[in-house]
């Protein structure tokens, strides 16, 4: 299993690569849509209307994939920075019971004002 507690899912980037939906369809739950998905070098987070799915890419060939799902009712609090001046980088961080925080650390340009308020519509 992914240890979140030691790992931070590093410089992801906005991805419409529809491959990435595909795999994940059996995963997602009738009428649940994929509203954001970002992906790394190997590495590949989805927000959809209910949770993150994140997938981590293991092993040699990248055959191996570990899949952990963080519904967002679980969340107990979240915090954003955006990309500053000289700090490209903006990042997310999720606080999870019995899990501890999860960050996603994406480039400058990904809009995590609308993956906030996708988590406060589900939590408020």
């Amino acid at each position: 299993m992914t240890d979140f507690e030691n790992m931070a899912f590093l410089k992801l980037r906005p991805s419409s690569d529809p491959r990435l939906g595909e795999q994940l369809a059996a995963l997602l739950a009738p009428g649940e849509t994929i509203r954001q998905q970002y992906q790394g070098i190997r590495d590949a987070i989805v927000f959809t209307d209910r949770r993150v799915i994140a997938v981590n890419t293991q092993g040699i060939t990248g055959k191996k994939k570990d899949i952990v799902v963080l519904p967002y009712s679980r969340i107990q609090a979240y915090s954003v920075e955006s990309a500053g001046v000289l700090d490209f980088d903006s990042e997310m961080r999720l606080w999870f019971p019995g899990l501890g925080m999860v960050t996603f650390e994406m480039v400058s340009g990904a809009d995590l004002f609308a993956l906030a308020r996708l988590i406060d519509n589900a939590l408020l």
